[in-house]
């Protein structure tokens, strides 16, 4: 009765609502689960009990790529702490105090530093957070605010970097045609990653916040983070703030931040190469596009995080027991993350059978086969892209469905160049989608990586993922009857500029108004 309905999409609604209004993420997500096994079952209280939890919990958490990212996390934790009391964090902190003297050339290092690391957006967002940290604090930027740079560079510089885990994903979507390649022909028409980019660059430069940013900006500068990475403003996603202080090595320097860092990158891209088959003689592109994220990162980090330990031992900054006791800290500081993400991936699965990918993927498909319609192809599928990306909290589900689509409206005419951009769109649909969602495991790992509380996160994040997916939606308009990416790419980016600094005006006016 309510499957491949529009009633499968009111799960999602119902958690997305909640935890936006409520601003409390877990009974908001629970009460989402509930209700799709409710339908899926219904009404049948057993037959509910029995989809929540063996459909759906268990099952999620069965799932060996669930698993494993479950576990990369925990090591990254166990990493994260173990960096804090060997002193690396704090020294630097101290150290970018000093080579780093401005706010904007605080923001700017994390946004590189988001930017290089492309590889995988889980890995990026708690390596970013990790490393920027005692940066952004000593600096006076707010914890949201951080999480928004780590979230922004996180989906939307994976899905414009050929050698990624996303750009193996979306490749992977694609059949009876060469993915890799349409994927890079696609890359200048995905404006939403390119204007998120713009937009960070913009906001920094031009020295401004709006919305509920501003609000968490001015709150932090009024009560800043005390030392050692406490943050009174922003409270913990980890819960870090309620557990006693953990002693700190006073013998701790730069080196022993940035060579375990150094470590887990390396080993990492060596773990997800080997996982596509470099070492069986594969070259590095196709070992990217073939690999297994998840195992992966797995095998990086784990021999990263004995690789750390080593290194602490040798240069005598801890002690082996205090190695050991901080394992478990970083995995209880990681508890809370893995609870929403279990909570996001069990209402995933109860949208999944209650067929919502389905019923979107049918109305795409009805609206794509109307030839008058094919102009304005590339906004409905972006449009799409991100009302079922926000909705299941899953940018890679939504290429899944969406692709396929795309390529067999079109009979995988790679001259086509309206394919490439109704493609385009659809990825850039789906990681607005993903960067909007609070039920999204990207945007939860950014407020982990950041220590930031969820949904501070996603509320103050939406204004600017909503201005930059308006001026998408503008751009993919009359890029759908232009064509050209080397006319709308350029037009985009100013258009962006242009709405930025308006913004900037009239929140400057109101502002000085309100006097």
């Amino acid at each position: 009765m309510f499957v491949n309905t529009i009633w499968s999409l009111l799960p999602p609604v119902i958690a997305i609502g909640l935890a936006l209004i409520t601003k409390e993420v877990y009974s908001s997500l629970f009460i989402g689960i509930v209700a799709g096994g409710l339908l899926y079952a219904g009404f049948n209280p057993v037959g509910t009990i029995q989809h929540v939890f063996t459909d759906g919990m268990i099952a999620q958490l069965s799932d060996s790529w669930n698993v494993g990212i479950l576990v990369f996390l925990v090591i990254l934790g166990s990493m994260v702490m173990l960096m804090n009391r060997a002193g690396g964090s704090a020294a630097f902190g101290r150290w970018s105090v000093e080579h780093v003297k401005t706010k904007m050339g605080a923001q700017i290092a994390t946004i590189i530093l988001g930017c290089l690391i492309f590889i995988d957006d889980y890995f990026n967002c708690l390596t970013v957070g990790s490393v920027m940290k005692p940066l952004t604090d000593k600096h006076g930027i707010s914890r949201a605010k951080l999480a928004y740079l780590i979230d922004a560079t996180a989906a939307p510089v994976c899905i414009i970097a050929p050698i990624s885990s996303w750009a193996a994903a979306v490749t992977g979507f694609v059949e009876g045609a060469n993915g890799l390649s349409l994927f890079i022909r696609a890359i200048p028409y995905n404006f939403y990653a390119m204007l998120t980019i713009t937009m960070m660059l913009t906001l920094t430069f031009a020295n401004f916040d709006y919305g509920p940013m501003k609000l968490a900006e001015m709150n932090n500068r009024l009560n800043p983070a005390p030392a050692q990475g406490s943050h009174a403003a922003d409270p913990s996603l980890t819960g870090a703030e309620d557990q006693p202080t953990p002693p700190v090595s006073g013998k701790g320097r730069v080196i022993h931040l940035v060579l375990p860092i150094l470590i887990l990158i390396f080993c990492c891209v060596i773990g997800m190469i080997y996982t596509g088959g470099f070492f069986d003689g594969a070259n590095f592109v196709d070992a990217f596009s073939n690999s297994d994220a998840s195992v992966g990162l797995v095998y990086g980090s784990s021999v990263a995080l004995i690789a750390t330990i080593v290194f602490y031992l040798a240069t005598g900054v801890l002690s082996f027991k205090d190695c050991m006791n901080s394992i478990p800290e970083g995995f209880k500081s990681m508890v809370p993350a893995i609870l929403i993400l279990t909570f996001a991936w069990t209402l995933k699965s109860m949208t999944d059978s209650l067929g919502a990918a389905e019923y979107v993927a049918d109305l795409v498909a009805n609206v794509a086969n109307n030839n008058a319609f094919m102009s304005l192809l590339p906004a409905f599928v972006f449009l799409i892209g991100c009302f079922l990306s926000f909705a299941t909290g899953t940018s890679w589900g939504t290429f899944g469905i969406l692709i396929p689509i795309v390529v067999n409206v079109f009979n995988a005419d790679l001259s086509s160049e309206l394919m490439i951009i109704s493609i385009s769109a659809c990825m850039a649909g789906a990681v607005c989608g993903d960067h909007c969602s609070p039920i999204s495991d990207t945007t939860i790992m950014a407020s982990a990586g950041a220590q930031c509380d969820h949904i501070l996160h996603v509320s103050t994040q939406l204004p600017y993922a909503m201005t930059a997916a308006a001026v998408s939606l503008v751009c993919y308009l009359f890029t759908g009857f232009i064509r050209s990416w080397i006319l709308c790419l350029p037009l985009s980016v100013l258009l962006m500029v242009v709405v930025l600094l308006v913004i900037k005006k009239v929140t400057a006016g109101n502002a000085a108004a309100a006097k």
